[in-house]
């Protein structure tokens, strides 16, 4: 079983290692002083670059300093992480950190890092719960009417996801166990395609991020019969929640900022205050409900602990489902 260092990654992240020197203490006081590098592992356009870009542009304006993205896709957002995590400890390299990195923890068998040892969670940011969504010629809508036509119609029914280890697979694959019902995986090649064949009926349901299908929604192309959230959203006020007829069930993609392990605990905190400064601001609240965000506020050892659970939790999922990377 994956051994996580639990405790060493809380520790770290409340800022419990006091800078060395003044000098030290002084440079992080001084920090930013030049443009600072945001990494975002996966392509232009979605969810993690949105909020990249959204929060960046804050951070530059108050800052005073450029926060530049750059997109480095790659094997599930690995690629991004381990430059990252190879990066100096100095505040000008960070990530945009999000469920993906809990999740490949336990998915991929060998990685160049651990994410809960070579990474500090600066600041949370945002919650995007997932939506469960039908093609319209299934005969279901609710989540019991769903589950009872599964049953009575096992191993014929189609889960698409974005690929081995997205959420929308571990979240299908959470509602499997929790329920019992046998529905078959169909992994594509990210959401697009995922929601292209689910509109085209080859597949049946989805639980992707609500940005990828909230305006097949609002057209009436798909049907939503529950959002993953543990509470309703106010982007779907009327679409119940997983958990009201699967109780305990939650699954929702977060984001936030990660910084190289031993990076001053100044730049840590001032991340994190500028971070919910950002998220008290009518203008970046609109911006996220816009893609079905939910702000969320903590402090570092709150996202910390946030991350170790959440680790813990899809390690469970994966190890239960046998997923393994493509």
């Amino acid at each position: 079983m994956l051994k996580f260092p639990r405790r060493q990654f809380l520790h770290l992240a409340a800022g419990a290692a006091a800078p060395p020197a003044v000098s030290r203490f002084a440079w992080a006081q001084a920090w930013p002083s030049r443009p600072v590098r945001l990494l975002a592992g996966f392509p232009a356009g979605g969810a993690v670059d949105i909020i990249a870009r959204v929060m960046g542009q804050w951070l530059s304006e108050r800052l005073g300093t450029p926060f530049v993205i750059e997109n480095r896709p790659g094997a599930g957002g690995n690629i991004a992480t381990e430059t990252v995590v190879r990066a100096s400890p100095d505040g000008y390299t960070l990530l945009m950190v999000n469920v993906g990195n809990a999740i490949n923890a336990t998915l991929y068998d060998k990685l160049n890092f651990n994410f809960l040892r070579d990474m500090v969670p600066a600041a949370s940011i945002a919650r995007v719960p997932g939506v469960m969504v039908v093609n319209p010629s299934v005969p279901a809508n609710t989540v019991p009417e769903f589950i009872a036509y599964v049953k009575v119609n096992p191993g014929k029914v189609n889960m698409a996801s974005a690929g081995n280890g997205t959420t929308g697979h571990v979240f299908g694959e959470l509602f499997k166990f929790m329920t019992g019902v046998n529905l078959v995986h169909v992994p594509y090649r990210g959401g697009a395609p995922a929601i292209t064949d689910l509109l085209g009926g080859q597949v049946q349901v989805y639980f992707g991020p609500i940005p990828e299908s909230i305006e097949h929604i609002r057209a009436g192309r798909l049907r939503p019969l529950a959002v993953t959230a543990a509470t309703r959203l106010e982007v779907l006020p009327d679409i119940p929640t997983v958990a009201e007829f699967v109780p305990g069930y939650e699954g929702s993609g977060w984001h936030g900022l990660g910084a190289p392990a031993n990076t001053p605990r100044e730049i840590v905190e001032k991340l994190s205050s500028e971070i919910s400064a950002a998220l008290a601001d009518p203008k970046i609240k609109a911006r996220l409900a816009d893609i079905g965000g939910v702000p969320m506020p903590t402090t570092p050892a709150e996202f910390a602990k946030l991350v170790v659970d959440e680790t813990e939790k899809w390690g469970k999922v994966i190890r239960s489902a046998n997923i393994k990377a493509e």
